[in-house]
């Protein structure tokens, strides 16, 4: 399959007063047109900014993209100009502003922060379509009501004139997803959407999003900490740690076969239906690090119980393959396919 979005080496910083956090650390990966890609890790880890970095909204000051490409349909999102330190990222805005919403969209993690409470729904669904395309308003209205259909939102012809706080959580998050499609969009970027939803409503508004995607033909990133929601909607998976892929491979490869011992420490921390005997869960020691601070060594080496001073306290283990479409950052990867429990 075709990659629908690239991105490559890709470093994001943060710049305050007489440090710089390093928020995304040379991130790598790619998306195929139709899948659905998990990018999971602890709050803090880069998925949300690698997601802002993609979409251009990063804010300047405090934060900047300092370096990585982004290509979008086999085309750059950015250009970098300039050499050594006169070397900086020219994005062109107009160019950004006709793909934002159009061609790649966002789900935003809470709804209510995201939607103008003094606009009215309508008002807001129509606004996207009427920026990227020529269409009237009467027409914008009703390809608004045709999507609010879509997304379980009935009576949408009412619906629209009413404002966010008319709306329930999930309603809200509907309307969002909503938003994010009415363009038909070749990539959704979902910045965990349903954290703020009971587990029944996180369901429904799951499948939905796997549905629409595959009806509309969009590839989708979807950003959480869930590894229920995982599992049961992913193809693929990337996990992220203090700011870099720490492990990549398919879905079905990363619960089965994990080879990174915080991936195998996510697993042993959530309770399992399956098991004969309630067992305690194992959760991961220590703290995540300070993303300000210098590494020496594996970053996740002072919360690993696999590591040693002399191995991954000396060097930062790379990316690497370690099985057909597998890939891991640890020196210690043979020793944690021998923990996972059978």
């Amino acid at each position: 399959m075709t990659n629908i979005l690239e991105i490559k080496n890709l470093y994001t910083q943060f710049f305050t007063q007489g440090r710089v956090i390093k928020a995304v650390d040379g991130v790598s990966y790619d998306v195929e047109e139709g899948e659905t890609l998990a990018v999971v890790g602890e709050s803090g880890c880069g998925k949300s900014v690698t997601a802002l970095s993609v979409m251009g909204l990063i804010p300047w000051p405090p934060g900047k993209v300092t370096a990585g490409e982004v290509i979008f349909q086999g085309q750059p999102l950015w250009k970098w100009v300039g050499k050594g330190k006169k070397r900086k990222m020219i994005m062109d805005a107009e160019k950004m502003r006709s793909i934002r919403g159009k061609e790649i969209s966002m789900v935003f993690q809470e709804p209510m922060t995201s939607l103008n409470p003094v606009l009215s729904i309508g008002r807001q669904l129509t606004e996207t379509i009427e920026a990227h395309m020529e269409i009237t308003q009467k027409q914008a209205l009703v390809r608004a009501a045709e999507v609010m259909i879509q997304v379980g939102i009935s009576e949408p012809e009412r619906r629209l004139s009413q404002y966010p706080h008319q709306f329930s959580g999930g309603m809200r998050q509907r309307v969002m997803i909503a938003m994010a499609l009415i363009c038909n969009p070749k990539l959704i970027l979902a910045d965990e959407p349903t954290t703020a939803l009971d587990v029944t409503i996180q369901a429904q508004i799951l499948a939905l999003m796997k549905d629409l995607s595959k009806d509309y033909g969009a590839a989708m990133i979807l950003i959480t900490h869930n590894l229920g929601v995982v599992a049961r909607y992913a193809d693929r998976v990337n996990v992220m740690y203090a700011g870099q892929i720490i492990e990549q491979s398919t879905a079905e490869e990363i619960y089965g076969n994990p080879k990174h011992p915080y991936t195998l420490g996510l697993l042993n921390s959530v309770p399992r239906l399956d098991e004969k005997v309630k067992q305690r869960l194992e959760p991961i020691e220590g703290q995540p690090p300070d993303l300000g601070a210098e590494f020496i060594g594996c970053r996740f080496r002072p919360r690993c119980r696999f590591g040693d001073p002399d191995t991954c306290g000396k060097e930062d283990p790379p990316l690497q393959e370690v099985l057909p479409g597998h890939w891991t950052a640890c020196f210690k990867h043979a020793e944690v396919f021998k923990a996972v429990p059978n």
